[in-house]
């Protein structure tokens, strides 16, 4: 299993704390035979779920120019028509994505374009598909244009879990669809805002894929 670069320093500490937790317990717990193979067992459970959470999909990316493609694994949590008052400043359409921990959580620009204007807005950790989370939680603000002109803002927001968003997006950047935007560590949420005359091909509880989903069409 290939592990992605954002989780080397996790992976190799966390066997430590992971460790001192168990010996506290084992110590302060029973010496029955059971608890102390349960205790060990879900200590490896854990550090497996660690590594596992910063696994690289070995897939096969879809390239479609003047579609936008999912920039995340995970389910549908929000299709909406709403005002972007950050940067773009008009109505548009709101597709989210909800990462459980159990998801790849790498993330990935849905389509081709140019990076227009970032931001990172430190902020609160609610739940990931609390309503507020787009406006309250930690996030970064990528807003990029495509080859036509159109602005779409894509958010990347911290959940209840989540305390780490990495985005490599840089303002006059240039990239390719299915290129990678970031990492969000431990349960999250990519909003994106569309023009309204982009046409939804998912539904409400639609589980999507990244670079493998179509979100929408232009």
């Amino acid at each position: 299993m290939k592990l992605h670069k954002e989780g080397s320093k996790i992976i190799l500490v966390s066997p430590v704390f992971i460790a001192l937790a168990t010996m506290i317990l084992w110590y302060a717990g029973s010496d029955f035979l059971p608890f102390q193979i349960l205790l060990i067992l879900s200590a490896v459970v854990f550090y497996f779920l660690i590594i596992r959470f910063f696994r690289v999909p070995n897939r096969q990316f879809i390239t479609k120019p003047g579609f936008i493609m999912s920039p995340a694994d995970g389910e549908i949590v929000a299709i909406e028509e709403v005002f972007e008052d950050e940067y773009i400043k008009d109505k548009c359409l709101q597709i989210s994505v909800f990462m459980s921990p159990l998801n790849v959580h790498i993330n990935w620009f849905p389509f081709e374009g140019t990076v227009r204007y970032f931001k990172y807005h430190p902020g609160k950790y609610l739940v990931a598909w609390h309503p507020k989370s787009s406006l309250l939680n930690e996030r970064t603000s990528v807003c990029v244009e495509n080859k036509n002109h159109d602005l779409i803002m894509i958010r990347q927001i911290a959940g209840a879990v989540a305390r780490r968003i990495v985005c490599y997006a840089k303002e006059g950047h240039s990239f390719k669809q299915n290129d990678e935007l970031g990492f969000i560590k431990f349960g999250s949420r990519v909003d994106v805002y569309l023009p309204l005359s982009a046409k939804p091909k998912v539904k409400l509880k639609d589980k999507v894929v990244g670079g493998r989903t179509i979100l929408a069409e232009f």
